[in-house]
């Protein structure tokens, strides 16, 4: 899905679209992205992970000894000139604008490498595997309980909604942009690299990780707003649940089209295709009337509570993974109505101390592509000056 790449995707956001000096992430009053260090400041330690974008690393405050992590992007193959650091700034000014949310990764500040020109994006270190990676090390585990995915969930609700309530929304909230540690007690959700603020006008571009994308997004709706996150919200909610991605289209093809179509079949075959009476706004959209020439005719039904029985789900918890999984988003519940459901309506206490048991249980996982090409496993030398933590490839550096 070529429209959903990485590079294209902050072309679009980062220019030709006006914002507001009001609830704009990137106009801050003191900024701490216009305050920008010395890269001198840190000794960078070792890789936490890498990728198409870039790489990660932890390093050490030298004055302070703080411990925290620093983003790269990488370098254009056989360029000499830095990358353009209008996406790294983009995404410090959308983590500047969550500050104090403690269900979002933290920001530190922006550095520069005074010898070559490299920015880095500082952010709170955090000492914690990604929900995607604990599924993945308990798929041989039993499922985890109602009672732990409803503890995580609050978490990722509380933060979704201080991050809406700043205009940012994330696009690609999935298990691995969810950080999960202390048995259950620390969740937060990172990656803002797709990230956008309703502060901008529209049209906004498709982004983010297609198994996870909103079917208002797929069929080309250019006004989306903050639900297509809730929707993000409830694939990862039945993930636990099951421990399988809900949505498993195909995102292999060369064909951007059919790629859509088929993630589109995986939502209606199990939802029920909209129509004029569920979704009023369907028939209208860009893709609708490709799509329905090239999906297969029926599943009207909605067959979501056959794969989440009672016996797995409350009717409680199916009331709410049922309204974020609306096609129609006007339906579909934002992260606010989310937290005044009545499935958290138990002692707090008691979906905490479930929650322990996180780090035990969990199922396989098949890794999702963030979308077609937009990051490709990396095989590309980041700078010299991080050859040494890394190695000569981002793939050694885990």
């Amino acid at each position: 899905m070529a429209a959903r790449k990485r590079s294209a995707a902050a072309a679009a956001l980062g220019a030709g679209h006006p914002t507001t000096a009001q609830g704009s992430p990137t106009r801050c009053k003191r900024s701490r992205t216009n305050n920008i260090r010395s890269t001198a400041e840190y000794e960078e330690e070792t890789c936490l992970g890498d990728g198409g974008f870039g790489c990660v690393l932890r390093a050490r405050h030298r004055a302070t000894g703080k411990i925290v992590a620093i983003k790269y992007l990488n370098w254009a193959d056989g360029s000499a000139e830095a990358p353009d650091p209008a996406e790294l700034l983009r995404e410090a000014g959308f983590l500047e604008a969550c500050g104090g949310n403690p269900y979002v990764v933290g920001f530190e500040g922006v550095v520069r490498d005074p010898d070559n020109g490299a920015y880095g994006l500082v952010m709170e270190h955090v000492a914690a595997p990604t929900l995607q990676k604990l599924l993945w090390d308990g798929r041989r585990g039993p499922p985890l309980p109602e009672s732990t995915v409803r503890a995580v969930m609050w978490k990722l609700f509380a933060g979704a909604k201080k991050m809406h309530d700043r205009h940012v929304v994330h696009r690609d909230i999935k298990p691995a942009n969810i950080l999960v540690g202390q048995g259950g007690e620390l969740v937060k959700i990172c990656d803002f690299g797709l990230a956008i603020s309703l502060s901008e006008l529209p049209p906004y571009t498709q982004a983010g990780t297609a198994f996870y994308l909103a079917p208002e997004m797929l069929l080309g709706k250019e006004d989306y707003d903050a639900l297509v996150d809730t929707w993000s919200l409830g694939c990862v909610m039945a993930e636990m649940l099951t421990g399988k991605t809900l949505f498993l289209g195909d995102d292999d093809d060369d064909d951007d089209t059919n790629n859509e179509i088929i993630q589109l079949w995986s939502i209606f075959r199990l939802l029920g295709t909209p129509d004029e009476r569920t979704w009023p706004e369907f028939t209208s959209l860009p893709h609708t009337a490709k799509a329905l020439r090239l999906l297969p005719p029926g599943h009207k039904q909605n067959k979501l509570r056959d794969l989440f029985p009672r016996e797995k789900l409350s009717d409680e918890g199916f009331q709410v993974l049922q309204g974020l999984l609306t096609c129609n988003p006007d339906k579909r519940l934002t992260a606010a109505a989310a937290l005044k459901h009545r499935w958290f309506a138990d002692p707090r206490p008691a979906a905490v101390a479930a929650a322990a048991k996180v780090g035990g249980l969990s199922f396989p996982v098949k890794k999702a592509p963030r979308s077609s090409s937009s990051r490709r496993p990396c095989h590309r030398r980041i700078y010299s000056k991080f050859r040494s933590p890394c190695g000569t490839q981002h793939n050694k550096c885990n």
